[in-house]
């Protein structure tokens, strides 16, 4: 350990001894590094400090519940989401090649695929890449550009020139909003140009929702409606008429 990346983690430590949790974003701004150069250093230090749904905390404070109690705090609706990618997890099948979007709900398909199950996964989001890193049997495509901290994505042309030249079987998108008159939005428009080349080189595209953003419209259009073979909720397959 070098002596600057010493100094690092005792700041670090003398902010969580303050706030007790920090969100990875505000440790990254409060430290003056970026968020990737903060999960490297915190990686080697287990005994010290514990990482989870985007927090870090004193390895110490974690307590058996905890993890999930502070996943509840960080995405309130990841029960309906994790719902939702068990009825989207029957199109994924062994040797296909996916693109997954980025967001907190596919972060739950993920969780769910069998481990021995080989696949080729297209992503463009560091959560999404690193659940998907630990496993053996996937072959991993993280498409690059620049890094947006908000999403933990990328975005720009190289990213979309890798996705033409990939066959894939089968798209999960995420939205931040699903009208049936403006269709499928999300907020970030870095995403859009993503979201889109996916849509158009998959052979089927999913759209994978909770309940939450039906009906709603976020500035960023993307895609209409029906461009999606399927739409999935909590509740299962969703039809048009039920997104108003």
């Amino acid at each position: 350990m070098t002596p600057r990346n010493k100094d690092r983690l005792d700041q670090l430590a003398a902010l969580l001894n303050g706030k007790g949790v920090l969100h990875l974003r505000d440790a990254a701004r409060q430290l003056g590094v970026s968020e990737m150069t903060v999960r490297r250093d915190i990686a080697g230090e287990t005994a010290r400090f514990a990482y989870l749904g985007g927090h870090i905390m004193p390895a110490e404070r974690v307590e058996p519940e905890q993890p999930y109690q502070l996943a509840i705090q960080a995405d309130r609706h990841a029960d309906a989401k994790r719902a939702a990618c068990r009825f989207a997890l029957d199109h994924i099948h062994a040797e296909d090649t996916v693109f997954v979007d980025c967001g907190t709900t596919l972060q739950h398909l993920i969780d769910i695929i069998p481990q021995s199950m080989p696949l080729t996964v297209v992503c463009y989001a560091l959560n999404i890449a690193e659940q998907l890193a630990i496993s053996s049997h996937i072959r991993l495509i993280l498409l690059g550009g620049l890094y947006h901290p908000e999403t933990a994505s990328f975005s720009g042309p190289q990213g979309l020139d890798t996705l033409d030249r990939v066959g894939i079987n089968t798209a999960f998108l995420s939205a931040a909003g699903l009208d049936p008159l403006r269709g499928a939005t999300c907020a970030h428009f870095h995403e859009v140009a993503v979201k889109q080349k996916a849509i158009a080189t998959a052979q089927k595209n999913l759209l994978v929702i909770d309940n939450s953003k039906l009906g709603r419209v976020k500035p960023a259009f993307f895609a209409n409606a029906d461009v999606f073979d399927v739409i999935y909720t909590e509740d299962g397959v969703l039809a048009l008429e039920e997104a108003a």
